[in-house]
């Protein structure tokens, strides 16, 4: 079998998870209420046990892992800047805010859930400091371009991400050399399996593809899938080789430069007044898309 079949293979369950979950928001009537609930469980609790536990259990060449941050970070840069040019196209500045994060931030889930598929507990720990060092970034350019908080509530809201605050405690604890009580971690891992199926559950009951657009909105929405799926992660695997990095960061890198927006773009373009229809429908189109980028790009590496 030829490898880049092998690797979509491998990344079939986590996909098909995904679909599974649109298929019981819309069978089941459990209604909005049950999955914001779960989508709060997934973020609060289960994925923040899976980056602390991962980074715990896990020892790390932060010399060998340094060029990694450099890629994402030049990537997702690029993301940001090139997410500017969908400005130059006819839709309305709100359209235009509500989007422009589309071009640059990821789905969390999505990529634990395939650096835990493809590479185990050692990938998952990439993952979470891959993701812990791009969170803040993402979220201020995100709310900067949106305009309706100033500064300070950014950095409120990125003092208290559940996610930035497991990936900095388990680096620090990594650091430290800590070791935890047998029983602890078998908590943690317990919750860290509940995570990656309950937060593919979660991405798959956000997908929208409902609405009509015009033709300007439809050019806008096919700028951003080329930049988020295309462009940044041409310019990861680009960096990648100028770079000479290879092995497990040199695909953590790739993964998740390659990942479709996360869910909370919707939500944050809803509660800032933006366009969130619009957004929910990008981005439930980048996730469907990046089911079949994702095993493309990692085939290219």
């Amino acid at each position: 079998m030829r490898p880049e079949f092998a690797l979509a293979l491998a990344l079939l369950p986590d996909f098909a998870l995904i679909l599974l979950g649109a298929g019981l928001r819309r069978v089941l009537h459990l209604g909005d209420h049950f999955w914001s609930g779960l989508e709060k469980l997934v973020y609060y609790v289960l994925f923040p046990a899976l980056l602390f536990s991962g980074l715990v259990k896990t020892r790390i060449d932060w010399t060998a892992a340094a060029p990694m941050l450099g890629v994402v970070a030049g990537a997702t840069g690029a993301g940001m800047l090139l997410g500017l040019g969908a400005r130059l196209l006819p839709i309305s500045p709100v359209a235009f805010a509500s989007q422009y994060q589309c071009a640059f931030r990821f789905n969390s889930y999505i990529g634990l859930a395939v650096a835990g598929t493809l590479f185990g507990v050692p990938g998952i720990a990439a993952m979470g400091i891959v993701t812990g060092l791009m969170v803040p970034p993402a979220n201020f350019a995100a709310v900067w371009m949106l305009a309706r908080h100033g500064e300070s509530g950014v950095w409120r809201e990125l003092a208290k991400n559940p996610l930035i605050l497991a990936t900095l405690a388990g680096i620090a604890a990594n650091l430290g050399d800590l070791q935890l009580p047998a029983g602890l971690l078998d908590i943690l891992g317990r919750l860290a399996q509940a995570a990656i199926v309950l937060g593919l559950f979660a991405v798959g009951a956000g997908l929208r593809l409902a609405g009509a657009d015009g033709v300007a909105n439809h050019a806008a929405t096919a700028y951003l899938l080329a930049v988020k799926l295309v462009a940044v992660p041409a310019v990861a695997l680009l960096l990648i080789r100028w770079m000479g990095l290879g092995g497990l960061y040199a695909d953590i890198a790739l993964i998740f430069c390659a990942l479709p927006t996360a869910s909370s773009a919707y939500i944050l373009a809803r509660r800032m007044g933006g366009d969130g229809p619009r957004v929910a429908r990008l981005i439930s189109a980048g996730t469907l898309l990046g089911m079949l980028s994702i095993p493309a790009w990692l085939a290219l590496r």
